[in-house]
């Protein structure tokens, strides 16, 4: 059976491959290894393989193993985030890749200047208008990015999707490409603290295909570490 370090090394050879039939630079791409139900041990085991990025999916989980985990890996908040949750997400990540409401913001802002710190999210959209997926609608996302500057302790970085399952990847390229004609849309609101830089899309079966429309990071969780119990 592969080890957690084989199945990083594969998925990093993977992007690599992925971005140089789309002509781009692999250090473009940032993988975010995704530690759901993953125990602090293989946290460690991937670690100390060299991934440097690492996500959870609810701050409860990650609240418990983020202190248990040596040295100084970048968090990602990749999961749904909650209202309530909120004053406890702030501290424990440094990007939040769902943001979905201004309600959502004004209280991470909130949050955010009683620490006096300052955080990096992404606008978390719905590109295939699944109604059992989080987001803002497409042509809702120009008057969510248009408040964001009230919001001075955050700072939009880009967007994140998720395409709907499917066995074959290739059913995910035009959301894909949905997701990173919006950002260039987007990207001409030229506010001030509203960047395009960073889409976040593609995950375990289908981030070769995102890696080809764009995407700057991927969240991978079961290619490195396995199928999980949930």
């Amino acid at each position: 059976m592969p080890s957690v370090s084989d199945n990083l090394r594969s998925v990093l050879d993977n992007i690599a491959a992925s971005a140089a039939r789309a002509g781009r630079d692999p250090s473009e791409v940032r993988l975010v290894a995704v530690t759901k139900n993953v125990d602090v041990a293989r946290i460690c085991s991937v670690v100390s393989a060299g991934a440097d990025h690492l996500g959870e999916n609810r701050v409860q989980e990650a609240a418990r193993k983020i202190p248990e985990v040596p040295g100084s890996p970048t968090w990602h908040l990749v999961g749904h985030l909650q209202r309530n949750k909120a004053r406890h997400a702030v501290g424990l990540f440094s990007v939040i890749h769902s943001l979905d409401s201004l309600g959502l913001a004004a209280e991470l802002d909130r949050r955010c200047a009683a620490c006096g710190v300052f955080l990096d999210v992404l606008l978390q959209v719905n590109v295939s208008g699944e109604s059992a997926k989080y987001g803002v609608a497409p042509e809702a996302a120009t008057g969510v990015l248009r408040e964001m500057p009230a919001f001075e302790h955050l700072q939009v970085r880009g967007l994140m999707t998720m395409a709907p399952y499917s066995e074959d990847p290739e059913d995910a390229r035009v959301w894909f490409g949905d997701l990173r004609r919006l950002a260039r849309e987007l990207s001409t609101l030229r506010l001030s603290n509203v960047d395009m830089d960073e889409l976040s899309m593609g995950m375990s079966g289908d981030y070769q295909v995102a890696v080809e429309e764009g995407s700057t990071i991927v969240r991978v969780g079961t290619a490195i570490f396995g199928e999980r119990a949930y």
